[in-house]
């Protein structure tokens, strides 16, 4: 469930808010003006990316065949220069 709060609601109960989604995982809209802004919840697993899945997956990849670079200059070749709108005065 997630309850939604005003942003001047968090500013006052940051603790409580803090304590609320890290012991009872809790999630929360922040609202600014009536629009939300943001949400708060619980974090949902390690942080970045582990080197080790990284090399597993690219190790999975299956590389291109020879005609690849051949494909890809056909098909740019085929393609009209983009039109640029002018910058209004």
């Amino acid at each position: 469930m997630t309850t939604t709060i005003t942003a001047t609601e968090l500013a006052k109960n940051l603790s409580d808010v803090l304590n609320r989604i890290h012991y009872r995982g809790e999630r929360f809209l922040i609202q600014r003006g009536g629009e939300p802004v943001a949400s708060l919840g619980p974090v949902t697993g390690a942080p970045g990316v582990i080197i080790r899945d990284v090399i597993a997956q690219i190790g999975d990849l299956v590389l291109p065949g020879d005609d690849f670079a051949r494909d890809l200059e056909v098909v740019q070749s085929a393609q009209l220069p983009a039109e640029t709108a002018p910058w209004p005065n």
